[in-house]
């Protein structure tokens, strides 16, 4: 093992942390709002919308993102109507398609992450707040949305960890991001095992700090549950 080829190895991946970054976080923020979108068809009790839900979710958890931001990438320039619009001078930009994928891919898992938060909630609890004349927005601001996403958390945190690798993906639609700049320091080095090698700590050094931030959110979200042992106590 060649350590200074190892430590400059990791400061030039390092440099391309930002563009993964950027990545990953638009498509996490893209694709948590489209979830509550699709969550919201899923639950509206409208069969016209309700089926379009569950065929979204059944066409992008069921195939594989690979394919899906091929499809995105190459796909979409095929239609004219595309081709031709406002809206190319954007798509053809391979971190918008790459946000596109990953954003269309997790908003299907996320929005049965949710979905699973959302029916884990008590309906006394909610019965309660109606009773309080609590209703619509109010409801679901107050009493619905904080309880679900506490429920979620869990499961959701293991999908952001999951994005996070996936964002590795882009590098095949030509995203410079660190495994796309490893790729390329591989095919100039061919010293495949150091490169990788850095790679993959990088990444771990990510989703720890994710998973960290995501465990605090979940420490301070649960103060009740902590407190009543304590008042019992007492």
């Amino acid at each position: 093992m060649d350590f200074i080829f190892i430590a400059s190895t990791l400061v030039t991946l390092l440099k391309a942390v930002p563009t993964t970054l950027i990545l990953f976080s638009l498509s996490i923020l893209t694709g948590g709002l489209l979830a509550l979108v699709i969550v919201w068809m899923r639950t509206s009790g409208n069969p016209v919308l309700s089926s379009f839900a569950k065929g979204y979710i059944f066409i992008f958890r069921g195939s594989p993102l690979l394919i899906q931001m091929f499809l995105v990438f190459y796909g979409l320039g095929q239609f004219g109507f595309i081709r031709y619009s406002f809206l190319w001078p954007f798509l053809r930009e391979p971190m918008v398609c790459a946000v596109l994928s990953l954003a269309l891919c997790t908003a299907g898992y996320t929005a049965e992450i949710f979905r699973g938060g959302i029916r884990a909630v008590s309906p006394k609890e909610i019965e309660a707040a109606r009773s309080i004349g609590m209703s619509g927005f109010l409801l679901v601001r107050r009493i619905l949305a904080p309880i679900a996403f506490r429920h979620a958390l869990p499961a959701y945190s293991t999908e952001i960890v999951l994005m996070m690798k996936s964002t590795a993906l882009a590098s095949l639609v030509t995203v410079w991001e660190v495994t796309g700049v490893a790729q390329r320091l591989i095919s100039q080095t061919y010293r495949t095992m150091e490169v990788f090698l850095c790679a993959a700590i990088i990444y771990l050094v990510l989703n720890f700090i994710i998973l960290q931030g995501m465990a605090l959110l979940e420490y301070s979200l649960s103060r009740h549950r902590r407190a009543a042992p304590q008042a019992l106590k007492a």
